[in-house]
Formats: C-alpha cells, sequence, structure tokens
C-alpha cells in the first residue's frame, strides 16, 4: 500500500489553519479513515494538538510537572461521562497555555492563535454529549480562547441529532464516505471488478487475497460493530433481531425493488410495516443501506412508492453472500446487480445534501437511478454485459421529463470506470 491522503484530511488541514471559528465535525461510517486523518494532522505537530478517544485512554496526557499543576495529576474518571469529558477539555486548554507559554516569544499573537487541536473520537458515545460541548464551547469562546475543536463519530445518526439539538451554528462538517474506485485503486491497486465485489473499506483491502478471511473480517469488524454498538446500543431498538434480518435482506436483494410487505413475508420477525421502514431509515442513516423511493414529482408519491434497496458498500452485500469472486463474475445475473448496486453505492456517497437520488419506474419501463438537484434531472441507466434488459426507460423517462439528462453506463455508453471516478454531481452537468 502507497501512502495515500484522503481528499478531506486536506479540507481539516485548511480549517485548522484558519482562526478558530466554528466546531470541527468529522462524520462518517465506520472504517473510512477519520481517526487516521485527525491522528495525521495531530502527529505533524503533537506540541499542539490532544487526541482522545472515548473508546480508549489516551496516550498524550500532560503530566503534572510539565504543567505545573497539580489538578492534571489527577486520573480522569473511570466512567466515559460528562465528567470525564471535561477532564479532558480542561487536560487540552492546559496543554494549550503550556504551548503558547513556550512559543511566546517566536510567535506573533495572531500565529499563536487558531492553531491548537483538540480532538474527540466516538464523541457520541457520552450522554448528553452535546450539550456539554456547547457549554464548554461557548466558555472558551467568551475568553477567546484560540483552540480548534474536532469531534469524530461514526454514529450519523446520533451525531446529527446532537448538533442540531445543541450546536446549531456552532459547527461546520466534513462528511467522510465510504471510499470510491479512485481511491481504492490509488491506494490499494485494486482492479475495477476487484472494487466491484470487495468494495470500498481500507481496512480489509490486504485480505482479498485470502477470500475466507475477508468475509469474517467484513462481517465481525464492521458489519456487527455497525449494527450493535452504532445502532442497537444507541438508539432505542425493540427487535434487535428484526433489524439484523433487514440488513441481510438488504444485501442479498441490493439493486432491487421488495415492498415492505413483502420484506415482513420474508421476516419472520416482522408484523408492522412502519416499523420496517423505521428501521431501514436507521439502516440508511448508518450508511449501510438505503431505501431508495420512486422519483415523482409530488414528493408524497415518492415516499409511497416500494423501496429500491442498494448498499452503502458493495463489501457488505459480497460478505453477506456465499459467492465467491470468481463465482460472482461467473453469475452473469448475479455480477449485473453488484454491478448496479456498486453504481448505486457510488451515487448514495458522493451525493451532497442538495442532490437526492431515487429510481424511476413506469409499468415495464424502469430507469436504474435518477438524480435530482433543483431543477436539474439526470436518469442513469446501468448496463453491464450480463444485462440483456433493454434500456428504452431512458427514453421513456426522458419523454415524461423533457429536462431530464440522460445517461448510459456501460457498453455503448459511458464507461464503468469513468462514471465511478466523478461525484455524483457532475453527471447532472
Amino acid at each position: 500500500m502507497m501512502i495515500y491522503t484522503r481528499p478531506q484530511e486536506q479540507v481539516l488541514k485548511q480549517r485548522l489553519g484558519e482562526k478558530v471559528q466554528f466546531i470541527n465535525i468529522l462524520a462518517g461510517p465506520r472504517q473510512v479513515g477519520k481517526t487516521t486523518m485527525v491522528r495525521d494532522v495531530i502527529a505533524q505537530n503533537p506540541a499542539q494538538g490532544y487526541y482522545v478517544s472515548v473508546d480508549e485512554e489516551p496516550s498524550n496526557v500532560w503530566a503534572a510537572d510539565e504543567l505545573g499543576d497539580t489538578s492534571s495529576a489527577l486520573s480522569p474518571p473511570q466512567k466515559k461521562d460528562a465528567a470525564w469529558l471535561r477532564y479532558h477539555w480542561q487536560a487540552a486548554r492546559d496543554r494549550l497555555s503550556q504551548w503558547q507559554a513556550k512559543t511566546a516569544v517566536s510567535l506573533s499573537p495572531d500565529a499563536r492563535d487558531g492553531n491548537f487541536v483538540f480532538a474527540i473520537d466516538e464523541i457520541q458515545k457520552i450522554e448528553q454529549w452535546s450539550d456539554v460541548v456547547k457549554g464548554l464551547w461557548d466558555s472558551d469562546r467568551a475568553k477567546g480562547l484560540g483552540m480548534h475543536v474536532v469531534l469524530l463519530g461514526s454514529a450519523p445518526l446520533l451525531m446529527q441529532k446532537g448538533l442540531s439539538e445543541s450546536l446549531a451554528g456552532r459547527f461546520e462538517t466534513i462528511t467522510v464516505s465510504h471510499w470510491g474506485l479512485a481511491e481504492m485503486q490509488q491506494a490499494f491497486n485494486l482492479s475495477l471488478e476487484e472494487y466491484i465485489y470487495f468494495g470500498g473499506y481500507p481496512g480489509s483491502a490486504s485480505l482479498i487475497r485470502e477470500e475466507a478471511r475477508w468475509r469474517h473480517y467484513v462481517r465481525d469488524s464492521l458489519i456487527q460493530p455497525n449494527i450493535e454498538k452504532d445502532i442497537v446500543q444507541l438508539v432505542r431498538i425493540k427487535n434487535p433481531m428484526l433489524l439484523k434480518q433487514l440488513f441481510e435482506l438488504g444485501c442479498h436483494y441490493s439493486g432491487q425493488e421488495l415492498s415492505l410487505t413483502k420484506m415482513i413475508d420474508s421476516i419472520n420477525e416482522a408484523k408492522h410495516t412502519e416499523t420496517l421502514a423505521d428501521y431501514l431509515n436507521l439502516l440508511m442513516q448508518a450508511k449501510l443501506l438505503a431505501g431508495l423511493h420512486k422519483f415523482a414529482e409530488q414528493e408524497v408519491r415518492k415516499r409511497n412508492s416500494v423501496p429500491k434497496l442498494n448498499v452503502f458498500n458493495t463489501a457488505l452485500m459480497s460478505a453477506m453472500q456465499d459467492y465467491t469472486f470468481a463465482e460472482a463474475q461467473a453469475d452473469r445475473s448475479y455480477w449485473g446487480r453488484l454491478v448496479e448496486s456498486a453504481v448505486g453505492a457510488h451515487l448514495l456517497n458522493t451525493c451532497d445534501e442538495d442532490t437526492k437520488l431515487h429510481y424511476w419506474r413506469d409499468g415495464s419501463n424502469e430507469v436504474d437511478f435518477v438524480l435530482s438537484r433543483g431543477s436539474k434531472l439526470c436518469a442513469i441507466e446501468v448496463k453491464s454485459a450480463a444485462r440483456t434488459r433493454p434500456v428504452r426507460g431512458l427514453d421513456v423517462f426522458a419523454g415524461h421529463f423533457p429536462r431530464a439528462k440522460k445517461i448510459l453506463v456501460g457498453a455503448g455508453g459511458v464507461s464503468l470506470a469513468e462514471f465511478l471516478s466523478h461525484p455524483a454531481v457532475d453527471w447532472l452537468g
């Protein structure tokens, strides 16, 4: 593996080089590089940073004799709660003061301000974290303290809930999504076919030559913590088994439409479509599985449509199936769904908050994906070598929506590799 820096790290560095103004939020699913980014930034100037994770004790707590303050000699609270958070926030303030004192002669006041970084990983695991952060942040702002704060979290639903409830107007978000084709090629030299099957998890890339080991890693170290730690333990779930079965069903049916009623028929634990819809929304917020709505001009028709399931990372789909890499390629029908799911995952991960992703169907005519942003509209049909379905759906869709741009991905259109190398917004024109 070559040393690879994700574009979001450059954005973070730029913001941390500015005068302190907002809390920086690194938000995204597990195992996409959020922690690595922050550790890399702090490692470049260790004296100007303080990193702590709710999952582990920090190795960089200041000693009492360095600070000249016996309060820092106290051990942090054992329970990861508000008191623990306040302890480490004060420790970061102390370290900032120490750094400023040492650099007072060599740096101007402007240079000293805004270059110290305090990062807290897995912040969402602390109860009422956003209220505590609000009080500490507002206190620092009132004093003009030049300390950047970076918050990291792998449970997007809880992160967003805390931000919207207590920290409105105080933060900027840097979204860290699943890795794309270009990144996996540059960092791990994956081929297009390997990316389609093994997906975009950097931590599992070194295991793809040992498929059984790779599959166990994805299931045990990625899927299980995502569901059990980031959803079940942090959100009130009445039926965890139903949530897990819904996820497994979604991996098997990725790239296909499946009504909530049919989901109930397929899951023994399911009794109510409302519960399934809620759980599907949780899986989408966790960046695991999406239920795309049918495109329509009226919002109510979108919401009432049969969802089309699509994983956010094809590694999830492959790890939950029995197909090996070679077997998946040999099964034309399955490989076609995997290719379509890879395109869907790419669009899901690169859509910004103003760009919406749907599918479309009118009788036997269908379009795999529809992008919309304001008045712009783009219909996308995926045609892999394995898929023989006619693509007349694009023309029928354009007849209904003349302003729409049409894109065929695959044979006779934009190559799959080219399409996966550009974010969703680029295809809207």
